[in-house]
């Protein structure tokens, strides 16, 4: 496997689009520890912070297809720059918020905002990646994203504790639009016209892709459909945790906000291990098998089936540090599928890469929206801290069938599937 200096160009970009993943989940999760703040000052229910969860991810699914054709249309460069700005002023606004219509809205404008940076991101890596190092960019970029994940909940509750709810807000915002101005000055579309870039980078990495037009929709939704409806199985039980976790752990077992803070971080942390190890993992199998199917779907049904197991426990043991240890297990097999499953996109689809990863974000985005909701209202009708995991293990049970209907190893070209050469490890 080609290896690229830390200073090198590609190195460079991967760590700004890093340093994107982490404060673009910095920016949604914070609301999930700020909702002891607000939720007493509003006086919310669980269904109604719920809602304000899930908010986002209503433009945040509109936004996935759509800004997949923008970016592979306009460029990761355009595309994030607006968004960046977009989503970094909606932060802000949500500090500002004065009830729960204005927290709504400003959800509602981060969604839009935050819908089209992941499909860009992936069609900026399908110029910047070479093939053989897919699975270990999406790995390392959504390990980023848990990164923010870890460390909102002890950020939001230091800025809390010192200052309030709204000003962790304002820092996040800042965050966020501080990125966009260094991202203006170090991203280029293409590689060849980045200052920094060698003959020797430009070898390794894909050819400049054509600019294709017609593209055909209905074609690609159908060749992504069995891709987006496993990532809906995983997504369901990431919105659960991302939502969740925090108040699970103040409230099922009424631990202080600080140590329940703790208890959470470790949970996200432990998906930082697994995002990582699971890029590492799925570029390993296929430089060993050339088999892509066995890189990809495979190993996504059995990480699957290892969340489901490990998840169990908690319908019968009542204790904070089993639950952690069970959670923190689930999260890292949940989240080791991370790797080849945005891999699959610039596998199947090169040449639309941020459409195809838009339609399959569409089905984490889709559970999104769901399981927030439907994990508040269980809490509130039963009592029951532990009964919204029940739908993520029967879903990881689905997602271990399904995830041998994605086919990794038949490219999409204009309509046409074609079969990937066994044991190719050429750029396309």
């Amino acid at each position: 496997m080609k290896r690229y200096r830390l200073t090198s160009a590609s190195s460079i970009v991967l760590i700004m689009l890093c340093i994107m993943y982490f404060i673009t989940y910095l920016d949604r999760v914070n609301v999930s520890t700020a909702a002891a703040g607000f939720g007493k000052e509003f006086q919310l229910s669980h269904t109604q912070v719920g809602l304000v969860f899930s908010a986002f991810a209503y433009p945040y699914l509109l936004f996935q297809v759509i800004g997949g054709w923008v970016s592979d249309r306009f460029g990761a460069r355009r595309t994030l720059l607006f968004c960046g700005a977009l989503w970094g002023v909606a932060t802000v606004l949500t500090g500002m918020a004065g009830g729960l219509a204005t927290l709504l809205a400003a959800r509602l404008l981060l969604g839009f905002g935050e819908g089209a940076t992941f499909p860009a991101s992936t069609s900026a890596m399908s110029r910047w990646v070479a093939k053989e190092r897919r699975g270990f960019a999406q790995g390392i970029t959504h390990s980023a994203s848990r990164v923010g994940n870890a460390v909102a909940p002890a950020v939001v509750v230091l800025v809390m504790a010192r200052y309030g709810w709204r000003e962790s807000f304002y820092v996040c915002g800042a965050l966020s639009l501080l990125w966009v101005v260094v991202w203006a000055v170090t991203f280029t579309e293409h590689p060849k016209d980045h200052p920094r870039i060698t003959e020797a980078e430009l070898a390794i990495l894909p050819p400049p892709k054509p600019r294709v037009t017609g593209l055909p929709w209905m074609a690609l939704f159908k060749r992504m459909m069995p891709v987006t409806i496993v990532y809906f199985c995983y997504g369901w039980t990431l919105w659960l945790f991302l939502s969740w976790i925090p108040q699970y752990f103040l409230h099922n077992y009424h631990l202080q906000l600080g140590k329940s803070a703790i208890f959470a971080s470790v949970v996200f942390l432990a998906g930082v291990v697994g995002d990582t190890l699971g890029g590492l993992v799925t570029d390993w199998l296929f430089q060993r098998t050339g088999n892509l199917k066995r890189a990809r779907s495979w190993m996504v049904s059995v990480c699957m089936l290892i969340t489901l197991i490990v998840l169990v426990p908690l319908m019968f043991v009542h204790d904070p540090v089993i639950s952690m240890a069970c959670l923190a297990a689930g999260f890292f097999f949940a989240e080791m599928t991370i790797g080849p499953m945005w891999a699959i996109p610039m596998d199947i689809a090169p040449e639309f890469s941020g459409t195809a990863s838009g339609m399959m974000n569409t089905g984490s985005a889709l559970a999104a929206i769901i399981s927030p909701v439907v994990g508040g209202f269980l809490i509130d009708r039963f009592g029951n801290w532990d009964l919204p995991f029940v739908g993520s293990m029967v879903l990881m049970g689905c997602g271990v069938i399904l995830a041998f209907r994605m086919q990794p190893d038949s490219r999409f070209e204009l309509g046409k599937p074609t079969e990937e050469p066994t044991g190719s490890h050429q750029g396309v």
